[in-house]
């Protein structure tokens, strides 16, 4: 069987500002020197990456994403995929604050990615790179990508191609 290369991280988001005044309490909590995580009392979790609550953009994107981007310069594929419930922080990993005002520090894994991406394009003239890039949200059982403002999510449809690969395709 062929060993499929997907790591996993989790980042743990500390309280926001209403839930602490609310009294809300944190439910997850990060086993010190592992990659585990105990949700409730007992309930343990183990990940390729954990972040905890003061982890930073810059932690996040070094350990988990710097790898891909250098992998995609030599011209391999990557896929970042982040998931979680409503108010979880995906957007903020992925992008950071409001995109128009967002500090160094706290840029997301996107502006790094092509900061770092066109950068090293950049430094090669004699390479000829060709990039593409899909920007995908799926929400409940819809697709829809984010970088096509003209794309309705009933349009957009998982399918394998003749070569077996999994693909996202308008219909």
């Amino acid at each position: 069987m062929e060993e499929i290369p997907v790591k996993v991280a989790v980042r743990i988001r500390p309280l926001l500002c209403k839930e602490a005044l609310h009294n809300h309490q944190v439910c997850v909590r990060v086993i010190p020197n592992s990659q585990q995580v105990i949700i409730g009392r007992d309930r343990v979790f183990t990940f390729d990456f954990v972040f905890g609550k003061n982890s930073t953009q810059d932690e996040v994107y070094n350990t988990c994403i710097k790898p891909l981007v250098l992998s995609l310069i030599e011209g391999y594929n990557a896929t970042v995929f982040a998931y979680g419930q409503t108010g979880s922080g995906k957007t903020y990993t992925i992008g950071g604050g409001h995109i128009a005002s967002v500090v160094e520090g706290q840029k997301g894994i996107i502006p790094r990615a092509i900061q770092e991406i066109f950068q090293s394009i950049s430094e090669h003239p004699s390479i000829d790179f060709n990039v593409k890039v899909s920007y995908i949200e799926v929400y409940k059982e819809d697709l829809r990508d984010l970088l096509e403002l003209e794309t309705s999510m009933k349009d957009l449809h998982i399918r394998e191609d003749e070569k077996g690969n999994t693909v996202c395709a308008c219909c």
